[in-house]
């Protein structure tokens, strides 16, 4: 049951997600990477991965920013079969045109170190952040384990488009597609041109090993789960599957140390997705005494608010033992939510949220292009009022 509710939690949520992204973005329409299919690289039911591509322009012409879909995972046959029949899936299930707006947009004044790059939002239909590679296909349930073949695929097509030429990249993405840009980070470096400035930025995408409220491990089991499932774990970097077992490499934790290429973190330390679904699943929460607080952090109690002030001690304990290096970027702020690069109103607009006075676009921007260094984490909650914290309606996730 609560495998199914993480999932009923990501494809009631993403809808609302996009819609909202839909008010002030400008549409793009969709590519299908039709060549992939015969290389074995489709989504879970088989169809071709899909990618959508705003071309740049004058200064940017010769610049990337790769942004991957977020979505969740499937963790063994049945979810990976609810999956199979939305566009978490299958391409046949997505829209032919998305909204680009945040770090997608075209606009000047509401993506000022961006908005003329070639962008690209590559969708997710694999449920294994682009990790998974199994060969052997079920003739009953007829599901494709692919998503490292999707990621090579949707690669190839962009450097045969021009991106083999680039001079700045930049590899990013939310949630789910927060972690891809973590797990593929230094293998995305080993594409570009040796002389070309290379990075990656991960938005809610460090997922911590924390045990629930009721003392369990669900979320390692889990992540264990999809990474058996998907056969993940020959992708996984060797410098943690060398040491841990392959599910725990699937958490930022135990491979942001071995990356190399720089990398910006950009995270809620009281991330809304994270406090919902892996310290108070539902299965943790069997009478519902957290239903109101996980769904708006206004509403916790005291006692609530304790544990949730351990959990953002546990998640900056985690970010922190990854080192300080000017290289890495860091905007960790107090608030209830979960992505924020995609969403104007959270990236760049005239009530962000910001850290020391500055926007996550600027402070992003600022480290990418080495104009300075960005490494600041907020004050407990409730003390940032710059916070857009998040009310959630739904609770199909508990």
């Amino acid at each position: 049951m609560a495998d199914r509710s993480l999932y009923a939690w990501w494809c009631c949520a993403l809808p609302c997600a996009l819609a909202l992204v839909a008010a002030d973005g400008f549409l793009v329409d969709i590519t299908y990477v039709e060549s992939a299919v015969a290389k074995g690289a489709v989504c879970l039911d088989g169809s071709a991965p899909a990618y959508h591509l705003a071309r740049g322009s004058g200064s940017g012409e010769n610049s990337w920013l790769i942004h991957f879909e977020g979505g969740g995972w499937c963790n063994n046959v049945t979810t990976c079969l609810q999956r199979k029949r939305t566009r978490l899936g299958s391409s046949k299930e997505m829209a032919t045109q998305i909204a680009f707006s945040g770090i997608l947009s075209d606009t000047p004044d509401d993506n000022p170190d961006f908005h003329n790059w070639n962008k690209v939002k590559v969708r997710y239909c694999d449920g294994s952040s682009f990790t998974g590679d199994v060969e052997e296909v079920d003739p009953i349930t007829k599901l494709h384990y692919r998503g490292a073949r999707i990621w090579q695929a949707v690669m190839e097509d962009l450097l045969a488009k021009g991106m083999d030429k680039a001079e700045n990249a930049l590899i990013s993405g939310c949630s789910a597609g927060g972690l891809t840009s973590i797990l593929h980070c230094d293998r995305f470096h080993d594409l570009l041109p040796p002389a070309a400035r290379v990075k990656c930025l991960s938005d809610a995408g460090f997922f911590i090993n924390e045990k629930d409220v009721a003392g369990v491990g669900y979320i390692a089991a889990f992540f264990n789960d999809v990474v058996t499932t998907h056969g993940s774990a020959k992708n996984l970097p060797p410098s943690c599957t060398s040491m841990l077992p392959p599910g725990m490499c699937f958490f930022p934790q135990n491979e942001v140390k071995q990356i190399q290429t720089p990398l910006f973190i950009l995270n809620a330390a009281y991330d809304s997705w994270q406090v919902r679904n892996i310290l108070v699943p539902g299965v943790a929460d069997p009478h519902g005494q957290w239903h109101s607080c996980k769904h708006d952090i206004g509403q916790c109690s005291a006692s609530q608010l304790r544990v949730l002030q351990g959990f953002r001690a546990d998640f900056l304990k985690e970010v922190s033992e990854q080192g300080n290096s000017d290289s890495r970027g860091l905007f960790i702020n107090s608030c209830f939510v979960h992505c924020q690069s995609e969403s104007q109103e959270l990236w760049f607009s005239s009530d962000s949220p910001m850290l020391g006075n500055t926007t996550i676009a600027n402070a992003v921007g600022d480290w990418f292009f080495d104009r300075s260094s960005f490494q600041k984490i907020d004050c407990p909650y409730p003390c940032d009022s710059t916070c857009h914290n998040r009310i959630y309606e739904d609770s199909s996730q508990a």
